[in-house]
């Protein structure tokens, strides 16, 4: 299946209708991501396939004695060039969800340009175990961002590239390249791409299901209809 066909299959499903539709193929200890991550903003939701970054805490030093003129050079070329280029931009495809397994450090591996990057070059999210920064910036420009916690370091001297569209563990879950995923105010959900297909079609019994129910309660109260209960 293509990008675009996968999400098709969980366009307007929420996290818990996905969660719902994971149950009932058997998958009850599956997928759930901690739900000490969760979106940046209110109203931050995307459905993508996962393209996977694993980072890792670096032993790798400043060195001793560089001027501050130097360290510019040192961080951008050397750091930011060659030991945690993050790019993809070039093999991103439209409907990608950045997903990262942070490297456990305070640090802010998601922030206001790199999220942007991904975002101009198809990806519909991100997705990170670890820091975000530039928050308010973030917030403004709308890319729909997970992540655990706020931050404001930057990277260098900290942490480096592990390796990227390998497996990674984002808060218990496996996230493998491929995979679908799934995030909203309710947090995130991996649905492994075999399951997809069934997933997707219980989830939606189970959305129609929901949206039944709460539209006899609107036409019962007197509200009007919203998009949640159409």
């Amino acid at each position: 299946m293509q990008n675009e066909d996968v999400r098709a299959l969980f366009d307007g499903l929420r996290v818990t209708d996905v969660r719902d539709g994971m149950d009932w193929v058997g998958l009850h200890t599956k997928g759930s991501i901690s739900g000490d991550i969760g979106p940046l903003f209110q109203g931050a939701k995307a459905v993508g396939i996962a393209r996977t970054i694993r980072l890792r805490p670096s032993q790798k030093v400043v060195p001793p004695g560089i001027t501050p003129d130097e360290y510019t050079g040192w961080a951008y070329d050397y750091w930011y060039g060659e030991v945690v280029s993050m790019r993809m931009t070039e093999t991103l495809q439209g409907g990608d969800f950045i997903v990262i397994e942070s490297a456990g450090l305070d640090v802010g591996e998601v922030g206001s340009n790199n999220s942007l990057e991904w975002y101009a070059s198809g990806a519909v999210g991100v997705l990170t175990s670890g820091g975000v920064r530039d928050r308010d910036e973030c917030v403004l420009q709308g890319v729909p961002i997970f992540g655990k916690f706020r931050a404001q370091k930057m990277l260098q001297g900290r942490v480096e590239l592990d390796s990227t569209d390998v497996p990674v563990n984002i808060g218990g879950v496996l996230v493998r390249p491929g995979d679908v995923i799934v995030a909203d105010g309710d947090g995130a959900i991996c649905v492994p791409i075999e399951h997809a297909e069934d997933v997707a079609k219980y989830a939606r019994q189970e959305s129609e299901n929901d949206k039944a129910g709460r539209r006899r309660l609107y036409e019962k109260l007197g509200w009007p209809l919203d998009d949640t209960v159409r």
